[in-house]
């Protein structure tokens, strides 16, 4: 390896000239952040790790503090993939009348995409001091996060569209003006045998429409694919699955104090702000090394 011969080239050189010394700590550091990110490398192995991620927001308990968390959300990783150089796709959103959103979806597109972002599949709570209760009180939102990989047509994922899938057609929503539509261009599709659905109106065409959701629904498939063979692998070990879109997996705190603490790992951050705009690396690498079965860095804070 080039680096482990330079360094060594720069410590033969500090031991003739102590002017060098000072240099080596750095090139040590940046030789273990490279072995690092190799390791990382290294756990995205997965079927699917390679491809875009398709990311699916519900709002859940909560009421209106609910939906305007899962805009936050969906806010979130927006801002992840532009901070990454990833490029994020609107395909579905549903606004909640009052604020914030009943559910969007989005696809996210670069290197390593679903690998990355698989693990943040669950429950994600916050907590804080309630923006829309005027006593001012404390108010916990949930919200589901669903991450299924973006799959292409000619994938392994086989569905006869006419006899596996239910079409159904409806009015897409809207928030008012150009945005109402007149027609029945929002799609939603249900899988009959495992009542799998999804849904997208995010465009005024039908076709468009129904080209979205298919392709949420081959990514919904294989993602109960993963889940499936990953069960039945840990099931060999006797080990517990390190997956369930029903599981708590977050928690975000900005009353009584700020942080963010994986509910898995233990990693958390500090600086929630930080977090809700996009500094969510920390939280996936974690997660990466988790679900491989490594050690999992002590608590961090910002």
């Amino acid at each position: 390896m080039a680096a482990a011969d330079d360094l060594n080239a720069m410590v033969e050189m500090a031991e003739e000239d102590e002017s060098f010394a000072s240099e080596v700590p750095a090139e040590v550091e940046r030789i273990e952040q490279l072995l690092e990110k190799l390791k990382l490398s290294a756990l995205l192995s997965g079927a699917h790790d390679a491809t875009g991620a398709i990311i699916t927001i519900n709002a859940r308990d909560g009421g209106t503090d609910a939906n305007d968390w899962a805009e936050m959300l969906l806010r979130m990783y927006i801002q992840w993939a532009q901070k990454n150089d990833y490029k994020s796709e609107l395909m579905d959103r549903d606004d909640n009348e009052e604020a914030g959103i009943n559910s969007a979806t989005i696809a996210v597109r670069g290197p390593m995409a679903y690998g990355y972002l698989r693990g943040e599949t669950g429950i994600h709570r916050l907590v804080r001091i309630s923006p829309f209760n005027s006593e001012g009180k404390r108010q916990t939102s949930f919200a589901a996060v669903d991450v299924s990989p973006e799959i292409t047509d000619d994938s392994e994922i086989e569905v006869n569209w006419a006899t596996d899938i239910r079409e159904d057609t409806y009015r897409a929503s809207g928030a008012g003006g150009q945005h109402v539509n007149k027609t029945d261009s929002a799609i939603r599709l249900t899988h009959l045998a495992t009542n799998t659905v999804v849904q997208c109106q995010n465009e005024r065409s039908q076709h468009k429409n129904r080209a979205s959701a298919r392709k949420m629904m081959l990514a919904a498939l294989a993602r109960l694919e993963e889940e499936k063979r990953e069960a039945e692998e840990a099931a060999k070990y006797q080990q517990q699955a390190k997956t369930g879109f029903g599981s708590q997996i977050r928690n975000y705190f900005l009353h009584p104090d700020q942080r963010v603490k994986d509910a898995r790992t233990k990693y958390q951050m500090g600086n929630f702000h930080a977090v809700l705009d996009g500094d969510i690396q920390g939280f996936l690498d974690s997660t990466l090394r988790w679900r491989a079965g490594q050690p999992v860095a002590d608590d961090e804070e910002d």
